[in-house]
């Protein structure tokens, strides 16, 4: 079969690979789209710590069942059109055991524990079954859009975490992708007003298909004094960081209101991970700040009827398709800044 292959950093292409076995308790799946994960263009650029090159990458998956493993005891079958999240819970720890499973200590990804869906065939492991979510696609959903439930997932569990809803102020650092589905989501959960920013004017262009209230161009703004005139100096209920950047989680603390809500979302680099924030801000204004990532079952379940529904706009979302072929293409797009969502069909 075909799947795109990373060597090594900016190293990679699509390569003809041994079409993988049905797994024991698992599924074969004919995947019918995939998803590049900002994630993804991080292994492209620089590698990941959980995977070893070469290795098939891709973890935003729907597909069809082709085959059903020996000993499988789950609830699908054979042409079944599935939407993969691609975790699989330890089921053992603490968290696991008390049902946050969002919390879980050891949980295994596919596309770095497991060969990713970048690819025309993907084996889903027992251990995905069992601990994992696998869930229908809803009747109407674009295959394309059911496959990048996973990053609406992680978007619904730290909204739920920072309890966005009516009559918030939400501002939104970083107009990629998962800012963008953060508007989409703050709005859907009743916010009054939102706010997104970021420093490339393109990127806010291509935001702009979710109909923020504002959007504010911070390499032309101080964006911090430009929250404040916004708000009549009281600043944001909640601030969503949807961006590496180390200094928008500074401009997040200076910016929230008395009380006000910090979603710590977009991770930083390891090497520039303290950013210096003046914790007398933290302590003085009453602030929260909540880190959160991946998510669980609930959470895929609620964003593929968000999708479904048309509340999260995915046809807005998923801004380009290529086939699996033309993943180079598709690649650079993404890694230039030009593709807000770039979704492989093989």
């Amino acid at each position: 079969m075909k799947a795109v292959v990373v060597r090594a950093p900016m190293q990679y292409g699509v390569e003809e690979v041994p079409e993988p076995a049905v797994p024991g308790g698992g599924l074969l799946l004919k995947v019918a789209a995939c998803g590049l994960c900002g994630s993804d263009l991080r292994t492209l650029r620089s590698g990941h710590r959980k995977v070893t090159f070469p290795w098939v990458i891709g973890h935003e998956i729907c597909g069809t069942v082709e085959a059903i493993g020996p000993g499988y005891q789950g609830a699908w079958g054979e042409g079944d059109l599935l939407a993969v999240g691609p975790l699989a819970y330890c089921g053992a720890c603490d968290f696991c055991t008390n049902g946050q499973y969002e919390l879980c200590e050891g949980y295994r990804e596919i596309g770095q524990a497991w060969p990713g869906g970048l690819a025309e065939y993907i084996a889903i492991p027992e251990a995905c079954i069992r601990l994992g979510t696998i869930l229908p696609v809803p009747t109407g959903l674009d295959p394309a859009y059911a496959a990048v439930s996973e990053p609406v997932s992680s978007c619904v569990h730290a909204q739920e975490k920072g309890q966005v809803g009516l009559g918030d102020v939400v501002v939104v650092i970083g107009a990629g992708p998962i800012g963008c589905i953060h508007v989409a989501l703050a709005r859907a959960r009743g916010a009054e007003r939102i706010v997104i920013a970021d420093i490339v004017e393109e990127r806010l262009k291509l935001a702009e298909a979710f109909d923020p209230d504002e959007m504010i161009l911070a390499s032309e703004r101080d964006l911090v004094p430009a929250v404040r005139e916004l708000t009549g100096g009281r600043g944001a209920d909640v601030v969503i960081t949807a961006t590496p950047a180390p200094v928008a989680s500074v401009q997040a603390v200076e910016m929230a209101r008395k009380g006000g809500r910090i979603l710590i979302f977009g991770g930083l680099p390891k090497d520039d991970s303290k950013p210096g924030v003046d914790l007398n801000i933290v302590h003085y204004r009453a602030l929260h700040l909540i880190g959160t990532t991946i998510f669980a079952p609930r959470h895929q379940r609620l964003a593929l009827q968000l999708m479904a529904s048309g509340r999260i706009p995915a046809d807005k979302l998923v801004t380009h398709r290529y086939p699996l072929s033309q993943f180079r293409s598709g690649a650079e797009m993404a890694l230039e800044g030009k593709a807000l969502k770039a979704v492989f069909l093989p």
